[in-house]
């Protein structure tokens, strides 16, 4: 079986993972050896899969995705709209992990 391709990192990969999402929820997952992104919006499943296998140098086995959609706020009698914003649970494969306080790479 021949070696996969480094696949080389494009300027979209840096617009498409945005930071990483830091909770308690989170660090329990890293347990499983799956990490939380904070994710562009029109960001699709194999855009983040090939973001992160780029960026981190990492297998990626699976990719989940969430959108939290924006609440109606008031301020001082005003009514607004919070941004939507969109995670990503990323699962790695056996052995691998990613640091995410060192950075990108």
């Amino acid at each position: 079986m021949a070696k996969k391709p480094k696949t080389a990192v494009d300027n979209r990969h840096y617009d498409v993972v945005l930071a990483p999402h830091i909770t308690e929820k989170a660090t329990l997952l890293s347990e499983h050896n799956a990490v939380v992104f904070k994710v562009a919006n029109d960001a699709t499943k194999p855009e983040i899969k090939a973001a992160v296998e780029a960026l981190w140098g990492v297998t990626v086995t699976g990719v989940n995705t969430m959108v939290t959609k924006g609440k109606s706020k008031r301020w001082k009698g005003e009514a607004y709209k919070r941004s939507d914003s969109k995670k990503a649970v990323v699962t790695l494969a056996a052995g691998q992990s990613i640091d995410i306080t060192e950075g990108v790479r």
